[in-house]
């Protein structure tokens, strides 16, 4: 086939030139040949990694791993596809229960028919929640388990339309502060200021109590300890994990 330029292959993909950049830089995603012009090419086979990169991170594997998953000597390609169909095809089911779990919560806000409380929370893993919850208690133990208690009290407290907004609020925040990864800006920048304010807040929010700088700072040292954080942060941007978390302790930092 006719080699893509990497401005072709991110037309195609969706994935940013930045991005592509990156992946070649860290070994991920070589191109097939740089011109002369130093333009990176890409064929058939590099379209195929990419797709396999681009599944490995809606799966939630870190980019720190997916390298090694498709460079080991035993990888099969075709095999990794059925595996990773098989599994989606599961996650789609859980999805669409969380999808009309979300239609039939926006209908009862709307007034347009009632909800079972019961129904609030159809297709979402308590297993995985369970999961957290003891990880962050083994780590960090102390009055870890009445502080869980505590935000989840609070959480609970909220109506449904407080939650929605809740959660909206991080979306904004977190897309807010990977665009300034995407522009270039520095870690910690003060122009980040306002958002981090806003993050800490919202964390406070969450908490049910005041986020002073140095448990801001701890929170940032937790953000790059557990694996789903990490995945989930590295799927909003590359980089995205490590530059949060520094930005949030150069922030308390200036708070202190």
């Amino acid at each position: 086939m006719k080699t893509l330029t990497v401005k072709e292959v991110a037309r195609l993909s969706g994935v940013s030139v930045r991005t592509l950049h990156h992946y070649d830089q860290i070994g991920l995603l070589k191109p097939a040949f740089t011109g002369q012009n130093r333009y990176r090419h890409y064929g058939q086979e590099e379209l195929l990694r990419l797709q396999q990169i681009l599944l490995h991170r809606e799966l939630g594997i870190p980019l720190s791993e997916i390298a090694a998953i498709l460079d080991a000597p035993d990888f099969d390609r075709l095999a990794t596809l059925r595996q990773q169909r098989e599994r989606l095809s599961e996650e789609a089911k859980r999805y669409a229960q969380l999808v009309r779990t979300i239609d039939r919560t926006i209908a009862s806000l709307e007034g347009d028919r009632a909800m079972r409380n019961a129904d609030l929370y159809k297709g979402i893993s308590p297993d995985k929640q369970a999961e957290y919850e003891a990880w962050l208690v083994e780590h960090y133990g102390g009055d870890m388990p009445e502080r869980i208690a505590l935000s989840k009290r609070k959480y609970e407290s909220l109506s449904d339309t407080e939650k929605l907004e809740l959660n909206q609020e991080l979306h904004d925040l977190e897309q807010g502060l990977a665009e300034g990864l995407r522009r270039g800006v520095p870690m910690g920048s003060p122009s980040l200021d306002p958002l981090l304010g806003r993050h800490r807040a919202w964390v406070s929010q969450m908490w049910g109590k005041p986020c002073p700088p140095e448990a801001y700072a701890g929170l940032a040292d937790l953000y790059l300890s557990h694996p789903d954080f990490i995945a989930r942060f590295e799927a909003i941007e590359p980089g995205f994990a490590q530059y949060l978390s520094g930005s949030m302790k150069v922030y308390a930092n200036r708070q202190g």
